[in-house]
């Protein structure tokens, strides 16, 4: 009798956990990344149209401006844009259908060329140049296409999107919107995947150069400093071979200069208390300058920039001197 109702029991349990997983094969939908994988046509792909048993009606065509395709034996112009290849097949099919000029026409359509749906990789990669993909493909994957950062690039890299008529998943196709959006990433943060972008036809991927910071006064080593990760305040007075007898340590400023000003702030640093582990050693940013002197933040700045001028002519003007 027990074993019975323990049989039942069990019974019950495997029948609620398949009830649990299983549906109907009638009601299972299609799942979103299935649909998102799918090619969508878009402005400029070459197509190749085959109607099977009729092979006058086979067709290599460009979608046009308009997004419209212009068959043979077919009075209107087919939209083609943001469909997947069986969809406009079927689309194709229909209108012979209602022309009534095939019965049962089986076609086929095969995007030969994707023109449309193209990202752009430049900068400080080892391969730049525009990469077409048929399917997603997130920030990540594209900079590995293009060889991924070659040894001039830096820390950072920026994102421009500025839409594309070929972005099926937003329904305006509208090409009078000027806006663009510009998203800046930190390299590492990309390739350890703290930071991922899914890509948008028509984005431009830009790897930027390796940053510069300069050091001025009392350090062994004055000059320009590139660098392709994030260093802080006592890396780079090491960098620069250290301080002088006379550098006054507890007199360290970083000059920094804020987006969209001209001035730059003073930061003031005690590296005596860095040292001690009182005040965090602080990361520097591109573009500042530290300065291991007394001097004025003018004279500072106007001795950089001649030293900029006499050793590297061609080497702007970074600093927004």
């Amino acid at each position: 009798m027990k074993f019975a109702v323990l049989f039942s029991f069990c019974f019950i349990c495997v029948t609620a956990a398949y009830g649990q997983t299983a549906a109907p094969t009638n009601v299972i939908p299609t799942t979103s990344s299935q649909e998102e994988d799918l090619y969508r046509i878009g402005f400029q792909d070459i197509l190749e149209i085959e109607v099977f048993n009729h092979s006058n009606l086979n067709k290599r065509i460009a979608v046009g401006p308009s997004g419209t395709i212009v068959l043979y034996r077919l009075q209107r112009p087919l939209s083609a844009v943001c469909k997947t290849e069986r969809e406009l097949a079927d689309d194709i099919a229909n209108a012979y259908k209602e022309e009534k000029y095939l019965k049962n026409p089986q076609i086929n359509v095969r995007v030969a060329e994707q023109k449309s749906q193209s990202f752009a990789v430049i900068g400080a990669v080892e391969k730049p140049g525009n990469y077409y993909v048929s399917r997603r493909v997130h920030l990540l994957e594209l900079l590995a296409l293009a060889g991924g950062p070659n040894k001039e690039s830096g820390t950072r890299m920026l994102v421009a999107r500025a839409g594309s008529t070929s972005n099926c998943k937003e329904k305006s196709v509208s090409q009078d919107d000027d806006s663009i959006a510009v998203m800046g990433f930190k390299i590492r943060d990309v390739q350890e995947g703290k930071q991922t972008l899914w890509m948008k036809p028509g984005d431009v991927v830009s790897v930027l150069d390796a940053d510069i910071v300069y050091i001025y006064g009392n350090v062994n080593k004055q000059g320009a400093l590139k660098i392709r990760d994030q260093i802080t305040l006592t890396q780079a007075i090491a960098s620069a071979e250290g301080l002088k007898p006379a550098a006054a340590k507890d007199k360290i400023r970083i000059l920094r200069q804020e987006p969209g000003k001209t001035e730059r702030t003073e930061l003031p640093y005690d590296l005596n208390q860095i040292d001690k582990g009182k005040v965090k050693d602080p990361f520097l940013e591109p573009n500042d300058i530290v300065a291991v002197s007394q001097d004025t933040s003018k004279a500072i700045l106007l001795g950089i920039g001649n030293a900029i001028k006499s050793s590297v002519p061609n080497a702007v003007y970074r600093t927004g001197l």
